[in-house]
């Protein structure tokens, strides 16, 4: 078999950055345009990152793992989240492409890894940005009292969820320009609305609520069948809450408040100056946020105490527990203008992930054909949201949201290995940024995506294999034959 036949053939990273372009491409059909600054990514980045888990998980968590040892946890999450961020990093500044992680697997570990993770961040904005659209509709219902028969999960078909999806989606398609300014006023009103969160907050914490910050740990209601998780069921660990253990437990489950970032590194292409812009985005954005993070965790579990928390809003209720009604309002907002940038910049990242799929003719070329006007995949975009409509209208996703998160790890496991492998492939080529103590650090970002991969269900890695198995039928009927690779051979 010929290296042309492979399915571990590998494409040259010259081709990929041939296939850039430059900013004086634009409308050509085949070239992104580039709009972007630092400033626009790191809104992109706040934008998808900052959403359910500020809102939700870290009242799950403190009031069913770690108390407020949760603080801890998002600390730690946001350590591991830096680790992977840091080999973005130096990949995205060196290869500024539009499809991120897929395409660094193309270049390094070969085509068949490339198309497995392509497959799946399709699969894993689609299900975050159906989720999350369904979240919204929620929101909106509660907030305005609008109709339960057309918004929130109660609803035959979710008319709310497919309004913002389309509303979005026309965002996304006309251009990534006018994406840029809705993501970042949005991700203005919410880092203000966090920021309140914290200033005012701080006025009500007892330190009562914080003693002990650890709290002694005791046994956890034992799980079986396949809603155990993989470690759990590989090793006969004894499931446990509180204490230290409690608090990596949670550590696990908050570490997908931070997914997303990966987004920003789907912008490349699009990015005025990648080389610098690029690791400042991805950085920034998880700097600021692990901050934000933090210090709500922290107000949260000082206002209330943990055991007392109402997991379903838990924010706003602990404002209305100390009688500040207007503040759980004003936070109400926040949630909406949260979720509804994370629903374009799931959308967004969808089409610059199967602009690139088709670019390379795993997929049918005609999807990633670029609007001479617009300047963005309109096609991909537009299949994509459709996809998501019918998703968010019509199916409950709470016990399918982990394959958003499995999906997330399994990719920054491939970049994690991506980076020293092209350090020794292409020991040469230019890296503006560069992942300090490799191959240490990719290693460590590696073994840690490994770990918390674990703590998923055994569910989830069903369905997951369930997905995959699909993705294999379309590549070997389709990608593997009319791959671009393939016909250079």
């Amino acid at each position: 078999m010929s290296s042309n036949d492979s399915v571990l053939r590998t494409k040259p990273v010259e081709d990929v950055l041939a296939q850039q372009g430059d900013a004086g491409s634009e409308g050509d059909g085949r070239h992104l345009s580039r709009r972007l600054g630092a400033k626009d990514l790191m809104g992109f980045g706040i934008g998808i990152v900052i959403g359910t888990g500020i809102f939700t998980l870290t009242g799950i968590e403190a009031k069913g793992h770690a108390g407020p040892g949760v603080v801890l946890s998002f600390a730690i999450a946001g350590v591991v989240s830096l680790l992977a961020a840091l080999c973005y990093a130096e990949l995205a500044s060196a290869v500024p492409t539009a499809g991120s992680a897929y395409t660094y697997a193309y270049a390094t570990i070969g085509e068949i890894f490339a198309w497995i993770i392509g497959w799946d961040l399709i699969l894993e904005f689609a299900l975050g940005a159906a989720v999350v659209a369904r979240g919204w509709s929620g929101y909106l219902q509660e907030l305005f009292d609008l109709p339960k028969t057309l918004f929130g999960e109660a609803a035959p078909v979710n008319v709310g969820a497919v309004a913002i999806v389309l509303v979005l989606g026309i965002v996304a398609v006309i251009g990534i320009r006018e994406s840029a300014r809705v993501t970042n006023t949005l991700v203005v009103i919410k880092v203000a609305i966090c920021a309140f969160v914290i200033v005012l907050g701080a006025t009500f914490v007892k330190s009562a609520n914080l003693t002990p910050f650890i709290p002694p740990s005791q046994p956890a209601k034992s799980e079986s069948g396949l809603s155990q998780p993989l470690s759990q069921a590989l090793f006969g660990i004894e499931p446990s809450a509180f204490g230290m253990a409690g608090v990596l437990t949670a550590a696990a489950v908050v570490f997908f408040s931070y997914t997303g970032f990966e987004a920003v590194a789907n912008l490349g292409e699009e990015t005025r100056k990648p080389s610098r812009d690029l690791p400042l985005g991805l950085l920034g954005t998880l700097g600021i946020c692990t901050v934000l993070y933090v210090g709500v965790s922290l107000v949260l579990t000082g206002m209330v105490d943990y055991r007392q928390i109402n997991v379903g809003a838990p924010i706003a209720s602990a404002f209305e527990s100390v009688g500040a009604h207007w503040a759980a309002n004003l936070i109400s907002v926040a949630a909406v203008a949260g979720l509804t940038s994370v629903i374009l910049v799931d959308i967004v990242a969808m089409g610059r992930i199967g602009f690139s799929m088709g670019r390379d003719r795993l997929l049918p070329p005609a999807v990633a054909k670029v609007h001479p006007k617009w300047g963005t995949p309109y096609r991909i975009t537009t299949g994509t949201a459709l996809f998501v409509m019918v998703l968010a209208a019509l199916v409950p996703l709470d016990e399918l949201a982990n394959l958003v998160s499995i999906g997330t790890l399994f990719a920054f496991v491939v970049v994690s290995i991506a980076v020293p492998i092209l350090r020794r492939t292409k020991p040469d080529m230019k890296r503006p940024f560069r992942v300090p103590l490799s191959p240490v650090i990719p290693i460590l970002s590696a073994l840690a995506c490994l770990y918390l991969m674990t703590n998923l269900s055994l569910e989830t890695w069903w369905r997951f294999a369930v997905w995959m198995l699909l993705g294999f039928l379309v590549y070997f009927v389709y990608g593997r034959r009319n791959a671009r690779l393939a016909r250079q051979g």
